[in-house]
């Protein structure tokens, strides 16, 4: 199993390209802003080819680059249709300007096929299998994916906003909800095996286990009360 991960753009986003192995067809996850290059970069230098953009939630730092790197690559982009209105609209998502300076780099809008993932669907692309969750609470389109164990690698979920080393996404933007983010935490993330890899939309990579034992606010779900603020929320 190949991933490969890197931070992109303004906001530091973590974009992930996912294959079997090197020279193979590959799924992008979240190529967000000034991610085109980096994708670029990490198809050429493990001879991979493109099969879809696969998109944790519509905010533009994991959006931006949808359209010119689903462009280059004549592959369909996937998201869910509850966030699907920000890839032509970004500022409605996040409920203030993002800035005209910065809004002059980005391509808005949406790349020619879109596609709508649901909750419980299995993606089956480029010859891996991606379990759809559906995650809201950072948005009302969140999701999740999850790859099940293979023979050298753990189980991995691709959280996106829902959880970080350490913290959760905020619930403050337009569509955020703290009950709901609850709700996925222990619906989504609970369940999961302590191998689980959690890759998240920003910072480093953790575990399920890591942060069952250490996360103040999914302690504080799994111990079935309310998740207090004891740790600053990231994500845009």
């Amino acid at each position: 199993m190949l991933i490969a991960g890197f931070p992109a753009g303004a906001w530091g986003t973590n974009c992930y390209l996912v294959a079997p192995a090197a020279g193979e067809e590959c799924v992008i996850i979240d190529p967000g802003h000034q991610a085109a290059q980096g994708v670029a970069e990490a198809v050429a230098k493990h001879r991979l080819k493109p099969v879809a953009v696969v998109l944790t939630h519509g905010h533009i730092d994991h959006v931006a680059s949808v359209v010119p790197v689903c462009g280059a690559h004549d592959v369909p982009a996937w998201i869910h249709p509850a966030d699907r209105y920000m890839m032509s609209d970004p500022e409605k998502g996040i409920g203030r300007s993002i800035g005209m300076p910065l809004m002059g780099e980005l391509t808005v809008g949406e790349p020619d096929d879109v596609k709508e993932l649901a909750d419980g669907a299995t993606l089956e692309l480029a010859g891996l299998e991606l379990s759809v969750a559906h995650a809201p609470g950072h948005t009302k389109g969140s999701v999740t994916f999850g790859m099940p164990e293979a023979a050298d690698i753990p189980p991995v979920m691709f959280s996106g906003d829902l959880l970080f080393a350490g913290s959760i996404g905020r619930t403050d933007l337009p569509g955020g909800d703290m009950a709901e983010m609850l709700d996925s935490l222990a619906r989504v993330c609970l369940p999961l095996d302590d191998s689980t890899v959690v890759l998240s939309g920003h910072g480093p990579q953790t575990t399920i286990g890591r942060e069952r034992a250490t996360n103040p606010y999914l302690r504080q779900v799994a111990d079935g009360q309310g998740a207090a603020d004891q740790a600053p929320r990231r994500g845009m």
